[in-house]
């Protein structure tokens, strides 16, 4: 067991060597990289949003901007092929996604249908719907009535081909705006992922994002005054739109349209020669030049219009034909916004509308601080740690830190090879990570302690015990691996980066375990070929305790009892306070610009907005407030609107550090999505347990964890803790950690009931817990330290986390013993018989031997 062949010591030290080169660029800057020679490896942990700064932001396409355009363009389509088979007809028109019309002649509707094939035929795809979808069918309603209706299937296919546009415009836009290493990502069927790292001006981009962009030129309706076409009804071939000057001035425009924006190859933000204001330059194509110098040489005299997503910029005169393909946009345009606008032209027009539906924004100064946080209460909580198992364990702790440094190399190692984000509650998974890491060393030491008690020689003890701690520790993580799997696939941003780092943690800890804490022993055994323990080790305070766990057991089961059934009451009754992730709206975390936040002062400016309900709070220091706004009844535009609003009156004054908006289709997800995930977690680790154990272990343990994430929210309803999605993060990493601590229990006692087929399941279970007491301490204190300096030194944004986990730790390691251990017992895993083989099993488990 403890033999290692100069291959498998290469092996391993080659492991660790490899992580500790794949993790040392993370030491310098991407600038310092470059001087470094080419065959050094570049990997490089990309760091969250909300660790550098930056933007995400979640666009969604509007369906109903795409099924009016199908609409309109179905309309065009048979009244051009109508016309064209010479067919008559009256009232035609289009709803929803219905468009119908009457033959005036009832007999021509096989001709009909025949003229209208190119709209009812299949339409190739490609590999969208097995490649080919029909996107229109024809009706004959009887009596020369026809409706063509558009297929839900073929508005789908728009709707996807448009997202697809959609990406590549959004992409184009924002690298114009000189950004590096944007990320730009499909998400379902209709939502784009934009997130901008280092961004220092997110309302810049979500300007850029918000308009569609369409550009044309139009010429300007002179047949009557606009005044008569507002109060009265404009011509059938015109409509009346708004220019976006403050007041607005209306014009009565054409609806033909001239030239468009689709006929454009370049714009450029510029300066008018004679009055020195920006403007917007612009060059057509070869038909758009043709095209816009037949317009103008038809119309010279008349004024045309330059409309911008239904805004007219400008509407001059044509002087004289414009011939050259080229020409300027003015419109009393600032600087940036004569460049915005040669962006979005430059750019191109997005299909459709695309509306923020969630925001989260951090700046770069919060993005220095929680870093600055995070590995700040990372190195406290890993020093108390190593100060704990060194001062129990001595030489064996020492022994322990260096597979904990190995490890915390590893987990970065791999984070840097995998390219993955880490985010701040992703420190916090490490942080968690080191406190548990222990946890294994801690199992293997406990083992072999026992084994060296029990008369065993030293290296006996060492193999027999690596050797019955390995599948104690294998179930114990995997369990906490499913929570970790489900968060990843049914989380989103900053908490997928958690449940990443605490699934790697998990791999690297039973890794080194296994590897590198086993070779430490065996050359520490060859070396030094000891025959004693070494005298560092003092846990044995807990050797012989003799509690009667299972004797208080009607006590404790009655207290939990009721402590679950009030938190269930003032569940159901008070409840919790939502964060926006469930409710939607919006937060905003503000820093005083100079001195101190005046929260009166704030909570009075923003009383007067109409944003509805406003909560003003501060957070952290006294230059810090955090500003809550209800979820507004415009849905997604009225949440942006109500933010813009807010930092209309406060930007002068306060730092915007974090905005976060959440629109109420996105927080109905996550409601679904977080509830789902806790489902399907404690199912995958019920089938787990059950096939690892037996049927009454597994209900003893989800029982035990439903225990403890009643209790939980019980406690987000007495302290009023906002619950959001890191709380769901919390919640199932509690799951895990509880199940940890259960297994490690029901493991010990599965092997007594293997040893004492007659012994009585209370002696049993007391005999199990006490052997193992050791062990569930030293893990409950390391991981306390670890959430405890995570708590008091991580910062703010993750303090409610934290605080959950400092509960959950604690509830869950009374669980483990005083909840699923009982439930063994009422659900009869073993009679209570008695003979004689009982009585003398019974003076072995006083002593608390029996597992010996």
């Amino acid at each position: 067991m403890l033999h290692f062949s100069r291959w498998k010591t290469l092996a391993v030290w080659l492991t660790v060597l490899a992580s500790m080169v794949i993790a040392l660029p993370n030491l310098f800057s991407k600038e310092q990289l470059e001087h470094l020679p080419r065959w050094f490896p570049a990997y490089h942990v990309t760091l969250g949003l909300d660790l550098q700064g930056g933007s995400h932001i979640m666009l969604k396409i509007e369906r109903s901007d795409i099924v009016k355009e199908r609409l309109e363009a179905t309309v065009g389509d048979i009244r051009n092929a109508l016309r064209t088979a010479n067919i008559r007809y009256t009232g035609l028109g289009g709803t929803g996604q219905s468009v119908q019309f009457r033959l005036t002649d009832p007999t021509q509707v096989g001709a009909t249908q025949t003229a209208l094939q190119t709209l009812t035929n299949p339409v190739s795809t490609g590999a969208f719907a097995s490649g080919s979808i029909q996107e229109a069918t024809f009706e004959d309603a009887g009596n020369g009535l026809i409706r063509i209706q558009l297929t839900d299937s073929g508005i789908d296919y728009r709707v996807s081909s448009a997202l697809t546009q959609s990406i590549e415009v959004v992409r184009r836009r924002v690298d114009e705006l000189g950004n590096t290493e944007p990320l730009i990502q499909r998400q379902g069927n209709d939502r784009i992922i934009v997130q901008v790292p280092g961004l220092n001006d997110p309302q810049r981009l979500k300007a850029l994002l918000n308009q569609t962009a369409k550009l044309t030129f139009r010429l300007v309706d002179n047949s009557m005054p606009v005044t008569e076409a507002i109060n009265g009804r404009p011509p059938a071939t015109s409509e009346v739109l708004y220019s976006q000057d403050d007041p607005a001035v209306p014009y009565l425009v054409e609806k033909r349209v001239l030239v468009s924006g689709e006929e454009l190859v370049d714009a450029q933000a510029s300066f008018n020669q004679q009055t020195n204001e920006p403007v917007v330059t612009f060059r057509f194509d070869s038909r758009g030049a043709q095209r816009f110098a037949q317009a103008t040489q038809q119309n010279v005299g008349r004024p045309f219009a330059i409309i911008l997503d239904n805004q007219v910029i400008s509407a001059p005169v044509i002087r004289e034909p414009i011939i050259g393909g080229s020409g300027q946009i003015s419109g009393s345009f600032s600087v940036e916004g004569a460049n915005d606008l040669a962006v979005l032209l430059r750019a191109g027009a997005l299909p459709a509308t695309l509306t923020v539906v969630e925001e989260r924004t951090v700046g770069p100064s919060l993005g220095a601080d929680s870093i600055r946080a995070g590995v700040s209460a990372g190195l406290i909580g890993a020093l108390l740690v190593v100060a704990l198992m060194v001062g129990l364990y001595g030489f064996f702790g020492v022994l322990a830190v260096v597979a904990l440094v190995a490890n915390i190399v590893m987990i970065i190692a791999v984070l840097s090879v995998l390219g993955s984000t880490l985010t701040l509650p992703g420190i916090a998974g490490i942080v968690l990570t080191i406190g548990m890491a222990v946890d294994s060393n801690v199992l293997i030491y406990e083992r072999i302690r026992e084994e060296y008690k029990s008369g065993r020689t030293l290296l006996q003890s060492i193999e027999t015990g690596f050797a019955k701690a390995m599948a104690t520790i294998v179930d114990a993580n995997v369990t906490t691996l499913i929570a970790a799997f489900v968060l990843f696939f049914l989380g989103s941003g900053p908490v997928r980066g958690f449940s990443v780092t605490l699934a790697i943690g998990i791999i690297t800890t039973v890794f080194t375990a296994f590897t590198l804490t086993r070779w430490l022993f065996a050359e520490w055994v060859r070396r030094r070929r000891p025959k004693l323990l070494p005298k560092g080790v003092r846990t044995g305070i807990f050797d012989g305790t003799n509690i009667p766990f299972m004797g208080l057991r009607r006590y404790t089961f009655g207290v939990s009892v009721a402590l679950s059934l009030a938190a269930l009451t003032g569940f159901g009754t008070v409840g919790m306070k939502l964060g926006i992730d469930f409710t939607g709206g919006s937060i905003v975390e503000l820093r005083a610009r100079q001195g101190n936040a005046d929260i009166a002062d704030i909570r009075q400016r923003l009383s007067d907005l109409n944003v509805g309900d406003v909560q003003v709070q501060g957070f952290g220091d006294p230059q810090s407030v955090l500003v809550r706004l209800q979820a507004q009844q415009e849905g997604e535009n009225g949440e942006q609107s109500a933010v813009a609003k807010v930092r209309s009156v406060l930007e002068d004054q306060y730092e915007f550090r974090r905005t976060e908006v959440v629109g109420p289709s996105v927080s109905g997800e996550l409601t679904k999505s977080a509830t789902i995930g806790v489902m399907i977690s404690l199912a995958a680790i019920l089938v787990y347990i059950w096939v690892r154990f037996e049927w009454q272990f597994a209900v003893g343990a989800i029982i035990a964890t439903l225990h403890d994430v009643i209790l939980t929210l019980g406690l987000y309803v007495i302290t009023g803790v906002e619950f959001d999605l890191s709380s769901i993060a919390a919640i199932l990493t509690i799951v895990g950690y509880s199940l940890n601590d259960t297994v490690v229990v029901y493991d010990r006692m599965r092997e007594n009931l293997r040893r004492f087929k007659k012994m009585p399941l209370d002696v049993l279970i007391d005999s199990s817990i006490n052997q193992t007491l050791s062990r569930t301490i030293l893990t409950s204190v390391t991981t306390l330290l670890a959430l405890l300096a995570l708590f008091l030194f991580g910062g703010e944004v993750i303090r409610s986390f934290t605080f959950a986990m400092l509960f959950g730790v604690a509830v869950g390691t009374f669980s483990s013993i005083y909840i699923a251990a009982p439930v063994l017992i009422a659900f009869k895993l073993r009679s209570s018989g008695r003979d004689e083989d009982e009585k003398q099993a019974r003076p072995d488990a006083s002593t608390g031997k029996a597992g010996a």
